[in-house]
């Protein structure tokens, strides 16, 4: 909250996913398609393929377009945008690894160097010297990857950083060695998909069909291994977090099976296009070319969705705050926020003082402070229909805020600030959804509108095992919930509300018992 923050109306982590996943689908193809080159050059020059040195020599130019033109512009728009929207980010992860950044940046010019000397090196040098350039290249690429992988994983999973944050405890953290193999093996993958374009638009038959086979020698193997790395890549995320992230707000599972899908249907296209490689058309190849960007995005949006709410792991959220005064900046964790109040911390607002008349804009500014990194009012995960479909009230809603890290399995972080801010930030969200009169209540709909962002039952399971089976002693104890549990919300329902519950309940209980818990 010490730096302004560029609020995008669609959604800010929306816009980061968009530039990132094109420039990540190209930087990965930089990666797996040096070590393609060169292994193909040395391949042609040892069969003396002279077809296939001219392809290779076409290739290249295809190459140099797409990774060093586009995937510096992409990666430039990466820190543009993080920089605005996630600027305390941003300067974390700078500061956590400044070093590692620097060597990256040398590796990058490297990068970039030997790929233009390789690329106007044909017919002009040596082939041992040519291909050592692609070498450099090469190792350049996979040496930024393996950089760029460490920091990636340590916003997921920071491990013991929170606690000494030394670097390279930060870097080698739980997750960076199965991620690389993961991303080692889909930068393979993608060398192989991006030679089906160039190879299908080759007239010579049998130059293609040589192109294509061997391209699929690229993308098969790596898929198939592909699955190994991902449960490697499971397992070591703390048992917390993936089950967070599997629970009420699916969107890591919904887009882990999309992945699965469009990396198999991936494999399935290769092995078509290895079939009749001399009939590959265009527009067959650029089809492989979406499924596979269509696949690595849900990958990305996999580890973003375990990974968010918070920016990096269990550490900072909401652009500024901390989840602990571990930070080294005790002025923007939550107990100090809760404290003095979010209005009065940030360094960025307009509105420092609540009044009756300012509530809603000063509610509005705290949305935009601890909401928008991952919300919008109405559109990317737009908390209109969130809450038009549960049709809380205002003073439900404000309850609901003060145990927001108990919603949704504990997917959302705390909310951070005083009584008064809780109430503005109610009030602002009373604006984006309208509250209808309920009409007849029934327990299922309490239950839908007012629990089930906290409590799930599964097939066996005890239904509310603290309440009384007699209805009227379960009601009345619902009406004082924090003497219940402490951190739960005073929802005030109303006795018709209460009782209607109950009655669910305990028909639960009833279907529960009768099936012997299956």
């Amino acid at each position: 909250m010490n730096y302004p923050v560029w609020n995008v109306f669609f959604g800010s982590g929306l816009l980061i996913a968009m530039v990132a996943i094109l420039h990540v689908f190209v930087s990965h193809f930089a990666v797996g398609g040096g070590l393609f080159l060169v292994l193909t050059e040395r391949k042609a020059r040892r069969d003396k393929d002279l077809p296939l040195l001219g392809w290779l020599k076409s290739h290249t130019k295809f190459f140099v377009l797409a990774t060093v033109v586009w995937g510096a512009v992409s990666g430039v728009g990466i820190w543009l945008t993080i920089g605005l929207i996630n600027p305390t980010a941003t300067s974390n992860l700078i500061h956590a690894f400044v070093w590692g950044w620097a060597i990256e940046w040398v590796f990058f010019f490297l990068e970039i160097t030997a790929a233009l000397l390789y690329f106007y090196g044909w017919d002009k040098l040596d082939p041992r010297l040519h291909q050592w350039y692609g070498w450099i290249y090469f190792i350049s690429a996979y040496a930024s990857l393996l950089i760029i992988n460490g920091i990636l994983t340590f916003m997921l999973t920071s491990g013991k950083w929170v606690e000494n944050h030394q670097f390279w405890t930060g870097f080698f953290n739980p997750t960076y060695l199965p991620a690389t193999a993961f991303r080692t093996l889909i930068a393979m993958a993608l060398a192989g998909v991006y030679a089906l374009i160039t190879a299908s638009r080759q007239k010579d038959t049998a130059l293609k069909t040589r192109i294509v086979r061997w391209s699929v020698r690229w993308i098969v193997p790596s898929l198939l291994l592909l699955p190994a790395a991902g449960w490697w890549y499971i397992h070591q995320i703390p048992t917390d977090l993936w089950a967070s992230a599997r629970g009420p707000m699916p969107t890591a599972t919904h887009f882990a099976l999309l992945a699965v899908a469009l990396f198999a249907s991936a494999f399935a296209l290769s092995l078509v296009a290895a079939i009749k490689p001399a009939r590959l058309h265009i527009a067959f190849s650029l089809v492989v070319a979406l499924v596979a960007l269509g696949a690595m995005g849900s990958f990305e949006f996999v580890r973003e969705a375990i990974r968010k709410p918070y920016v990096i792991g269990n550490y900072l959220y909401a652009n500024s705050l901390y989840s602990t005064g571990t930070s080294g900046d005790a002025g923007f964790n939550v107990d100090a926020v809760s404290q003095v109040g979010v209005l009065q911390s940030a360094h960025w607002v307009e509105t420092r003082q609540i009044t009756s008349d300012n509530k809603a804009e000063a509610g509005r500014e705290i949305f935009v402070l601890e909401c928008s990194s991952c919300h919008t009012p109405d559109n990317y995960r737009g908390l209109s229909q969130f809450l038009t479909r549960r049709n809380w009230t205002h003073d439900r809603t404000s309850a609901i805020i003060s145990a927001l890290d108990l919603l949704h399995n504990g997917v959302m972080p705390p909310f951070a600030g005083t009584d008064a801010e809780r109430d503005a930030l109610a009030t602002y969200l009373d604006t984006v959804h309208p509250v209808k009169e309920n009409g007849a209540v029934d327990g299922q709909t309490v239950f839908d509108r007012n629990c089930s962002v906290c409590h799930r039952f599964k097939s066996g399971e005890a239904i509310f095992p603290g309440l009384p089976d007699d209805s009227k002693a379960a009601a009345d104890l619902l009406k004082d919930m924090p003497a219940i549990f402490p951190r739960m919300p005073d929802l005030k329902l109303t006795d018709d509300e209460r009782i209607a519950l109950v009655q669910w309940i305990a028909a639960r209980r009833h279907a529960t018992a009768n099936t012997g818990g299956r």
